[in-house]
Parts: structure tokens; C-alpha cells; sequence
């Protein structure tokens, strides 16, 4: 079954690549060198979100109760805070860590085995964490943004990262196999319902989505690294810890002018809770929908004696393309991915 599994993966990514084989940009944008092939796979994950997983998040949150909703957001949550503990130990971030398994175990024994988020009423803070941040902690570059198919905003370390998040989660593991993969669509369908009302707000707001959701990721990505190094001056669990745009190379600081919407947070935040740390689960936080909106967007100063931007940092890559987005908000929900269980 595992082997009929890495067949079919192959299959999908190499459909994929056929189907880019084609797309080229003219002038592509400096720092993401394969924006032709990653254009393509957007527009790919859109459509599929468009006409497959968007319609049916939209009739599962029809006929699902929003408690029902909240009892499975908060399931695959407690699972992927498993996973989040794991590589917070390995970070060194021993005091998360074990805030982490606290979690699971208070909210497995009094939450009715996780559908009650219990440790979060007993202030016990919800973290993310992955592998591809772990690699990033310890200094592994991102290398170039990338696109991967269903599976949406990656880049090439984080997308050697998925390897590692789908063995290390719990899921994985459910027998017989036709269970685990009803689980893995439950999760994906219930986290892109969650995730309905960042998909509204950013087709209201940006007028070239995919670099308003390249900038988003890599924004995040970069103070998630910046957190795990001890770097950053919120956590990452917090609703004010917002991305920044034009950021410097990772591990270098820099200052932000302006503020953004909380709207972002809740957005962000979302992507992460979802997905319990795994690949097929990735999916529930599909490109459309994954980036965060922010109120006003303001540039940052790299700091002094910064190094040459690393080629998929936020640094070489232009500013959104925004407009004001409506002013209605984004539900606020448990996080929920983190897909890459948040």
C-alpha cells in the first residue's frame, strides 16, 4: 500500500510538471527563479480548489453544526500538538515542548480525547511548529520558493520537510489504510471550511494573488524560523504575532513600520491548525486560501551588515499588490492546522 502511495504522488507530480512544461515568465521576479513552473501549479490548485474542495467545505459547513465543526477542528489539533512537541524538543524550545505535551495530555483526559480544548481555557499557549522549521532553526536554507501541487505554498526545504511531518504523524499509522485516508479527507474538508472566510478576503484584496500569497508564506515562514531561534519578539502563538513584509534574509533582524489587521493572524494562524503535519492535509489549506490579509502593508529596513538576501526571503521579493479589502473580518477559530498541525 505504501508503495502504491509514493506511485501515485509520482504520478500527480509528474502530471504536474507536464502541464508547466510550457510556462514561462518573461521577466521572472528576482528571488523566485521558478515562477513560470509555480504560476502554473497556482493556477492548478486554484481551479481544483474552485470546482472540487471549495464546494464541498461549503456543504459540510451547510449541513455540519459549528460545535460539531469546533469538537473536529479541536481533534486534529490535539494530534498535531503531539508532532509540535516533538520539534520543539528537538529546537531546544524545551519549555514550549513541554507545554505541548501538557497540552495533549489535559486535553486527551479532560477534553474527551481532544474535542473540548481544555488546555487553551487553562492558558496553556497553542504553538506551531514543523520539521521545515526545525531545519530552518539550525540554518538550513529555504532555497527557492515553490508551488507544489495540492499541496499548495512550499519552498524546497520545506517541501523535504513534508516527508518527515507525514511519517511523524499519528495518522500515518491508523489501520486499515481506507480509515486513515477517511480521516486525512475529514481533516482536509473540515480545515478548508475553517478557512471559507480568508478565501472571501482575499479575493476581495489582492490584485495578483499569487504574490500576495508568496509574500504571506514567506513572511511567516521567516518569523516562525526567527521564534525558534529565539530571535523574535512575540510567539508565534500569539493573535498580534503578525508577518512582515520585505523581511530580511533569515536570521537577520529588521524593523517594521505600520501595523496590519488582526485579520491576518486569525488567517495565518489557520493554515497551521488544520493540517495535522502531513502532506495529504497540507491540502486543507490550499493557495486561495492560505495567506493572510493585511489592513495596510509597510516596508522594513534590512538591518545593518545584513548579508546578500537569500533567494527566497522576502527581501528580494516586491511588496503586495493590495487593495483595502471589505470590512467584514474572518471568523475566529481554533487553529487549526496548524497544517503542519497548528
Amino acid at each position: 500500500m505504501q508503495t502504491m502511495r509514493i506511485r501515485q504522488t509520482a504520478i500527480a507530480i509528474g502530471a504536474a510538471a507536464a502541464l508547466s512544461g510550457c510556462a514561462t515568465v518573461q521577466t521572472p521576479t528576482p528571488g523566485d527563479p521558478l515562477e513560470g513552473f509555480n504560476r502554473t501549479m497556482y493556477k492548478f490548485n486554484d481551479t481544483v480548489d474552485t470546482y472540487a474542495l471549495k464546494p464541498v467545505a461549503k456543504g459540510y459547513q451547510r449541513v455540519v453544526p459549528q460545535p460539531v465543526r469546533d469538537s473536529v477542528t479541536n481533534f486534529f489539533s490535539n494530534i498535531g500538538d503531539v508532532y509540535i512537541a516533538a520539534n520543539n524538543l528537538v529546537e531546544l524550545r524545551i519549555t514550549d515542548g513541554v507545554s505541548d505535551i501538557m497540552r495533549v495530555v489535559i486535553n486527551t483526559v479532560f477534553g474527551v480525547g481532544g474535542l473540548f480544548d481544555v488546555a487553551s481555557q487553562a492558558n496553556l499557549p497553542k504553538h506551531t511548529a514543523d520539521f521545515g522549521v526545525t531545519l530552518g532553526r539550525y540554518g538550513v536554507p529555504s532555497g527557492p520558493y515553490l508551488v507544489l501541487p495540492l499541496l499548495g505554498p512550499s519552498t524546497v526545504r520545506d517541501g523535504a520537510g513534508l516527508a518527515v511531518d507525514y511519517v511523524g504523524n499519528p495518522l500515518t499509522y491508523v489501520k486499515p489504510d481506507s480509515l486513515s485516508w477517511g480521516i486525512y479527507g475529514l481533516n482536509l474538508v473540515n480545515a478548508r471550511a475553517n478557512l471559507l472566510g480568508a478565501g472571501d478576503v482575499l479575493e476581495a484584496a489582492a490584485i495578483d494573488k499569487y504574490s500576495f500569497v508568496r509574500n504571506a508564506y514567506l513572511q511567516r515562514r521567516q518569523m516562525l524560523i526567527s521564534n525558534a531561534r529565539g530571535e523574535a519578539g512575540v510567539s508565534d502563538s500569539s493573535s498580534e504575532a503578525l508577518p512582515k513584509y520585505d523581511l530580511p534574509d533569515e536570521g537577520s533582524a529588521g524593523a517594521a513600520a505600520g501595523a496590519a489587521a488582526p485579520v491576518a493572524a486569525s488567517a495565518t494562524a489557520a493554515v497551521p491548525a488544520a493540517g495535522a503535519g502531513s502532506a495529504p492535509a497540507a491540502a486543507a489549506a490550499p493557495a486561495s486560501a492560505s495567506a493572510p490579509v493585511p489592513a495596510s502593508s509597510a516596508q522594513a529596513a534590512p538591518a545593518e551588515g545584513a548579508s546578500s538576501p537569500n533567494p527566497a526571503s522576502a527581501t528580494s521579493v516586491p511588496p503586495m499588490q493590495v487593495v483595502p479589502p471589505a470590512p467584514s473580518g474572518l471568523p475566529h477559530f481554533p487553529s487549526f492546522p496548524s497544517f503542519k498541525i497548528h
